[in-house]
């Protein structure tokens, strides 16, 4: 199959897959000849991108989870500029491929994946681990048609009754109380992406679907679906317990079990953890060295750049649109979208801030602060403290958060609007300024460019299903 390159033990071979980060390529491992799949990363992208936390947090996760129906990572290796990650090799693809051709399933056969998935959600929970990203794009199937659980990038180690806060998650499997600004219970949220998963196999299409963000998030928040003229009554009610917006009445992983429909020729599938010894060490050297070798090499390190899963935490929910709109509930900070590049934009905002006589003084190359020049008496211009940071989307679209620590309303709005005046300018009337307040100003680039990846980790253009963080 043209193996040219080792890395360790591996015996590297043709490349499978391919994203924005990280390239997987099939190996051979020399000790049994058994195939394995090469997660290749670049350290220098992975600390440019700010990823080198969610890393791992993914392969540490894994390494932890030794189930039948769960990817496994056999070993990580760190060289100067490389990370390999061994993992386990699944020769069937993604479960979304399988519903693009097959469109539904037969009962048996959703069945038999939804069964899967219980049992290895329930294990992972069992072990303090939620994933928090279920979806047939992170389920892969094996050559024999058995379902396994991938992509930990988003998961969350906690004891059992510890709410969670970060939102994440893709917008058609998310659950209703991960829309609302409190804690919420993972394994609760976990079990209602299964039961969007389940309805999409028995369905062929999402129960919740729209092509408005925040109409999709209005009817997951009441629950608003319905069930194909197909579905069985058992199915209905298995579902209907799952769909409960609320979580505290929602079924849980023991009562799915133990339902009806759920137990017809159901083969229970455990973990694998009463002998094996999880090393973490080569987790641990593979990193240890990553920030020394990016500063060795001295390749310029974009501390401003973020990526789509960052993009998503600064907003108060999953809409992207919240970054371009001022925080109506919060008057200390607000985030406007620039279409302009990092350094005009930084310009644009020591502008606005002299059109309002406010001294500047950069604290970086991407932060600004800001107060009343001296000499000013407090009855012609209050005080005033604050600051502007640039956040890089793309080369040509930025973010800018604005925030006040201390210091009246009134210089505040007005550097606002001074802003708002420069970064449009240039771009026509798409998004005006009233007089009284700040409104948000229209990205539409930015949401299109970041649009497609906004609530997953970049994905892999082929059919073996493994994610790039």
């Amino acid at each position: 199959m043209g193996f040219a390159n080792n890395i360790g033990k591996y015996q590297l071979g043709r490349t499978i897959g391919e994203g924005t980060f990280a390239k997987v390529k099939l190996a051979l491992d020399s000790t049994n000849g058994k195939y394995v799949a090469i997660k290749i990363l670049d350290k220098h992208m992975v600390m440019e991108t700010n990823l080198m936390n969610q890393v791992q947090r993914e392969i540490r996760t894994m390494k932890l989870l030794n189930h039948s129906n769960i990817v496994r990572i056999h070993e990580v290796i760190g060289t100067k500029t490389k990370i390999y990650i061994a993992m386990e090799y699944v020769s069937g693809g993604q479960l979304s491929d399988k519903l693009l051709y097959s469109k539904t399933l037969s009962e048996g056969e959703a069945r038999k994946l939804f069964q899967q998935l219980i049992d290895a959600v329930d294990y992972c929970h069992n072990k303090g681990v939620y994933h928090r990203d279920l979806k047939p794009e992170n389920l892969l199937l094996t050559s024999n048609g058995d379902l396994k659980i991938s992509d930990f990038g988003l998961s969350a180690l906690r004891k059992p009754g510890d709410l969670l806060s970060t939102k994440c998650g893709s917008p058609s499997y998310v659950a209703p109380e991960l829309l609302a600004n409190k804690g919420y219970d993972g394994a609760a949220a976990d079990v209602w992406s299964c039961g969007v998963i389940l309805f999409e196999l028995l369905a062929g299409h999402l129960p919740f679907d729209d092509s408005s963000l925040m109409n999709l998030y209005k009817k997951i928040s009441r629950a608003e679906y319905r069930f194909p003229h197909w579905f069985t009554e058992s199915q209905k009610k298995l579902i209907s317990g799952i769909f409960d917006p609320n979580p505290k009445r929602r079924l849980t992983i023991p009562e799915i079990i133990e339902n009806e429909w759920f137990q017809k020729d159901y083969i229970p599938t455990c973990g694998n953890d009463s002998d094996e010894k999880i090393y973490l060490d080569d987790v641990n050297a593979a990193f240890d060295s990553i920030e020394e070798n990016v500063k060795e090499t001295k390749i310029p390190k974009s501390s401003s750049f973020i990526n789509a899963f960052q993009l998503i935490a600064m907003s108060n929910d999953l809409d992207l649109s919240g970054l371009f709109e001022e925080q109506y509930n919060n008057k200390q900070k607000i985030r406007l979208g620039s279409q302009h590049t990092i350094n005009e934009t930084m310009r644009k905002i020591e502008a606005a801030a002299m059109d309002v006589s406010l001294s500047v003084a950069r604290t970086n190359n991407f932060k600004i602060k800001m107060h009343a020049k001296q000499g000013m008496t407090r009855c012609c211009r209050s005080y005033i403290d604050m600051s502007a940071e640039v956040i890089e989307v793309a080369p040509a679209h930025c973010v800018v958060e604005i925030s006040r620590s201390a210091g009246e309303l009134g210089p505040y709005n007005e550097f606002c609007k001074s802003l708002t005046s420069q970064l449009t300018e240039e771009l026509g009337d798409s998004s005006q300024m009233q007089e009284s307040e700040v409104h948000h100003i229209e990205s539409k680039s930015i949401q299109e460019s970041e649009g497609s990846e906004k609530t997953k980790s970049t994905r892999i253009d082929d059919h073996r299903g493994y994610s790039s963080s």
